[in-house]
């Protein structure tokens, strides 16, 4: 069985003393920090090794994302050990229940109606939505001093509250240099108190949607990301433990498919949610499962794989372990799936993510495998 971004806090829990399985082999050390570094893809990774070879080197193994392949999700898979059936944030965005009917929710965002609604803390607080613990909580508990390298509007984002779940210091960090300078403050101390930090960078994923995967833009983000770590594993004490991974890869847009203007599309339909590479598709009513379906499928035979929900559940798209019932009524009636290089754009609905050249989500394996680097042997 492939390893998953959900095993990553557990092996590193297991490596602090903790009770938990480690699938990944973790090595006991005083400290670990885990450094996600957004849209850092594998295969992406290995075509670039020239590039990159201080990052290559360090490879340790690879990942499988979890579906779907995108940031929300994948950041909840790895605070809490779990696939998105079990947390239940199941895409970029989905459905809710609204005295309305279904209401459009942005979990990368945290809020109502696409990315730029209103905010979503007050009327859906993260911590009711996402109840379980996380991994870094059992840290925390453990005796465990908890850490944040991250950009600080993510400190009190709907997304973290829900996720990470436990308090901890923050080192504001935006640029490679704040990263770098954060890492290495967590690492450097003379105490025996043990010490696990989660660090992150954006700017990987933000020039691969935007110029696209493999750019020029795109490699120059990707040749700072190897002189920063060249530069911190040579400075990173024996005493700490490294882990580099991504939260997906990442697919230059090829067949562009513009739903908005697709009107049959829209019959019996309610809401369309999650991003161009997997949509959810949601009913005005219950009986129209099969003409919504069919219609779906005869007009996106060429560039998608759609299937109902319950087909999705049968074949486990979201973990092995059947959703609770609250999860379950956020997946979509019917689910489009993009294959090849296809895109689902819906550039009235949703016109920034829509110009948008790199994607994912997806089961592609570009989209889906993710490395682990470790500064271990």
């Amino acid at each position: 069985m492939p390893y998953t971004l959900a095993d990553v806090l557990p092996s590193v829990a297991a490596s602090f003393g903790l009770d938990a399985p480690n699938p990944l082999g973790i090595a006991p050390n005083r400290d670990v920090v885990v450094l996600l570094i957004d849209g850092l893809g594998a295969e992406l990774l290995a075509r670039h090794r020239a590039v990159a070879p201080t990052l290559a080197a360090h490879l340790r193994t690879t990942l499988t994302a979890g579906f779907p392949a995108t940031t929300s999700t994948s950041l909840a898979s790895l605070a809490l050990g779990a696939p998105c059936a079990t947390h239940g944030i199941i895409g970029y965005s989905f459905a809710l229940p609204d005295p309305g009917g279904a209401r459009l929710f942005n979990a990368l965002r945290w809020r109502l109606d696409g990315a730029t609604g209103p905010d979503a803390r007050e009327t859906h607080p993260p911590e009711e939505m996402q109840r379980r613990d996380s991994r870094v909580q059992d840290l925390a508990r453990h005796g465990v001093e908890v850490h944040y390298v991250v950009p600080p509007y993510q400190v009190t984002s709907g997304l973290t509250r829900a996720t990470f779940r436990a308090p901890g210091t923050l080192h504001p960090a935006e640029s490679l240099d704040e990263v770098r300078n954060g890492i290495l403050a967590v690492a450097t101390h003379s105490d025996a108190a043990r010490r696990f930090a989660y660090a992150y960078f954006p700017d990987l994923d933000a020039n691969g949607h935007l110029y696209g995967p493999e750019s020029e833009q795109w490699l120059g983000v990707l040749g700072d990301l190897e002189a920063f770590a060249a530069d911190l594993l040579s400075a990173l004490p024996s005493t700490c433990t490294l882990l580099v991974t991504g939260d997906h890869g990442m697919i230059h847009a090829g067949t562009v498919i513009d739903l908005d203007a697709r009107e049959h599309l829209h019959r019996d339909v309610r809401l369309i949610a999650g991003e161009a590479r997997v949509r959810h598709v949601y009913l005005e009513r219950p009986g129209a499962a099969a003409d919504v379906l069919a219609a779906w499928t005869a007009e996106l035979s060429t560039d998608a794989r759609v299937v109902g929900r319950e087909q999705a559940l049968d074949e486990h798209w979201f973990g092995p372990t059947p959703p609770e019932p609250d999860v379950t009524r956020r997946i979509g009636d019917v689910l489009a799936v993009a294959t090849g290089r296809s895109v689902l754009v819906r550039p009235v609905a949703e016109p920034l993510e829509s110009m948008l050249i790199g994607h994912h989500g997806a089961w592609s394996a570009e989209e889906q495998l993710v490395p682990l680097l470790s500064s271990a042997g």
